[in-house]
């Protein structure tokens, strides 16, 4: 809890030095051999860590940027715990305004989740707080401020869980390749532009040149475009014309390097931490086996290529054969930028940078008009299994489960707000597909629908009761909500009993995907995988599909819920999970 008589002084921590914490920061190039090659990343470990947050300056391709960091380091230091072991982590804020930090993924009391206004009242200027969990999980994680826009300005760092016995993925050495975009523009400066325009940072517009040349859509379906106000190329809000993109604090002139040995296995620990970027990844030369996601072992899938969302985490495996150098080439979604890193069995070492490839641009199916074959595309195994539907013929029948207040089956029944800009005609479950701007790549993509779990799910219940939340915006205003309700303006959290079974399916009733994310649990994707379904507390929901989870809500306390694009976030798109016993059943199982 927050004790006003510990709270920091500023001579204290100018004289001091205060904050600091019990253990050293270890420089990454100073790691075991097993982490490899680091450019002087901090780490931290133990069972008493302690984080200062304050303002400092980063260095990007030799420029200074204003930022905000931990113990002097932006981004923030590595922590790394172990699977078993109890944390305690007193964090120590600097800055002249209320901050936090939340544990992305980590299974905690609600209490120590991070939320000022939700699970705690934040940490006032000049404070400080301890946060103290058992370490019930294992795996890749991040954290970051729940302060207004902070973690834009740096306020985000890794987390690596080891497991408590031996680790199953089995690897020579390892990197963690922290992934974020930051900008020179202060982050409210950011928000106002898009609330102002909301294409404002979009300089890819399609133009007479590019219809001339063949690289645009053809008249007609510009027309059709226009004809409904909405501009295909607007992909991403926020764009490479503001942003510099990173790799580890290292922008693509940095080119920071990870080092391997000729035929080790290599485990790269995949963080996406920006604040509104998505990213591709490929290795041009070198396969990947993705082995983890979120943080959850999944059979291992063998890939060229995969998108990470925003607040996503995978691991992968790559085998260097040859005694060359790799560029790891993270391009934004939208094709503005990218960030790169090298990969090489020495430093100095450098690959070819691919160019960028030509921007995608939104489709039909972007729009929710995903086509007349909708109800065969729905009926996954498991809705089978639950009678609601046939394969090959037939939607659900969501007459079958009992619905909660909160659905909106069917889309004329959403509330006409200024938040509900367009409605998905004919959305789709697009978990199968390449992501946007990926179907013709020309080699391996990850798709969910190639995730599964090494484990059986550890609750296999048929849900009881089935939820559908709609994802809504209006880019004009930009503005972003759930159910077209923005977060000032919900009346009622969204509840769960404890331990009940639930079905959740998400509709994107907009033309951006949107990475939605849970606070406090773990949810299963409903991909044909039946009890081994990939266990996620992220998910990214393509522009006009669908995406349905079985969730166990069994953490009781107050949760948030929302998309992890910050300013979709900042402008509404949050609302909080409320998870309370039965009183009929005292908080037994549904």
């Amino acid at each position: 809890m927050i004790d006003p008589k510990t709270m920091m002084r500023r001579r204290d921590l100018l004289a001091g030095g205060a904050g600091l914490g019990a253990l050293v920061a270890v420089p990454g190039w100073a790691q075991s051999h097993a982490h490899g090659l680091d450019m002087a990343r901090p780490e931290l470990s133990g069972p008493d860590i302690t984080l200062t947050i304050a303002r400092q300056h980063m260095m990007i391709d030799g420029k200074p940027y204003h930022a905000i960091g931990i113990n002097g380091s932006a981004p923030a230091p590595l922590i790394r715990l172990r699977e078993g072991q109890r944390a305690r982590i007193t964090v120590v804020n600097q800055l002249d305004e209320e901050s936090s930090i939340h544990w992305h993924g980590l299974l905690l009391p609600f209490q120590m989740d991070g939320v000022p206004g939700i699970s705690f009242p934040g940490i006032p200027a000049g404070g400080r707080f301890t946060y103290e969990f058992p370490v019930v999980q294992a795996g890749t994680y991040w954290y970051h401020s729940h302060s207004g826009l902070q973690e834009q300005e740096g306020l985000y760092g890794p987390i690596v869980i080891d497991p408590a016995g031996p680790d199953p993925i089995a690897a020579e050495r390892e990197h963690v390749v922290l992934l974020s975009d930051h900008s020179a523009l202060h982050p409210h400066a950011i928000f106002r532009r898009l609330k102002l325009q909301g294409g404002y940072f979009n300089y890819q517009k399609q133009t007479v040149g590019g219809l001339l040349a063949g690289r645009d859509q053809p008249l007609a379906e510009r027309l059709r475009w226009g004809a409904m106000r909405m501009d295909p190329s607007d992909v991403s809000d926020v764009t490479g014309s503001t942003y510099r993109y990173l790799v580890n604090g290292h922008g693509p002139a940095d080119n920071w390097t990870g080092l391997f040995a000729v035929g080790e296995r290599v485990r790269l620990r995949l963080v996406n931490a920006s604040a509104m970027t998505i990213f591709n990844i490929r290795l041009p030369g070198l396969a990947m086996t993705v082995v983890q996601a979120d943080g959850q072992d999944v059979r291992p899938v063998a890939v060229d290529e995969l998108q990470i969302a925003v607040a996503e985490t995978y691991d992968v495996i790559v085998t260097p054969a040859e005694d060359r150098a790799y560029t790891l080439v993270a391009e934004t979604w939208d094709r503005s930028g990218m960030a790169r890193a090298t990969l090489a069995p020495r430093i100095g070492m450098v690959a070819p940078v691919p160019p960028l490839r030509p921007r995608p641009l939104a489709t039909m199916k972007d729009m929710g008009m995903g086509g007349m074959d909708q109800g065969a595309a729905a009926c996954s195994p498991e809705h089978a299994a639950m009678g609601h539907c046939q394969p090959g013929g037939g939607g659900m029948d969501h007459g079958a489960m009992k619905h909660g207040m909160r659905d909106f089956a069917n889309a004329p029944g959403l509330p006409r707000t200024p938040v509900v800009q367009t409605i998905s005609p004919m959305p789709v479950d697009r978990t199968g597909e390449p992501p946007q701007g990926l179907a013709d790549a020309g080699h391996r993509v990850l798709t969910y629908r190639d995730l599964a779990s090494t484990r059986p799910n550890p609750d296999r219940r048929t849900p009881s009761r089935a939820l559908t939340i709609h994802l809504t915006g209006n880019m004009e205003r930009y503005m972003w909500a759930f159910d077209g309700v923005k977060l000032n303006a919900v009346t009622a959290p969204i509840p769960f009993r404890l331990n009940e079974r639930v079905r959740v399916t998400l509709v994107n009733d907009t033309m951006m995907a949107h990475p939605i994310h849970l606070h406090g649990h773990f949810f299963e994707l409903v991909t044909g995988h039946g009890d081994h379904a990939p266990r996620k507390h992220t998910v990214n929901v393509a522009p006009g599909g669908t995406v349905t989870f079985d969730l166990t809500a069994d953490a009781e306390g107050d949760w948030a819920f929302h998309c992890h694009l910050l300013y979709h976030m900042h402008a509404g798109m949050m609302q909080v999970v409320t998870v309370r016993p039965d009183p009929a059943t005292k908080g037994d199982a549904a």
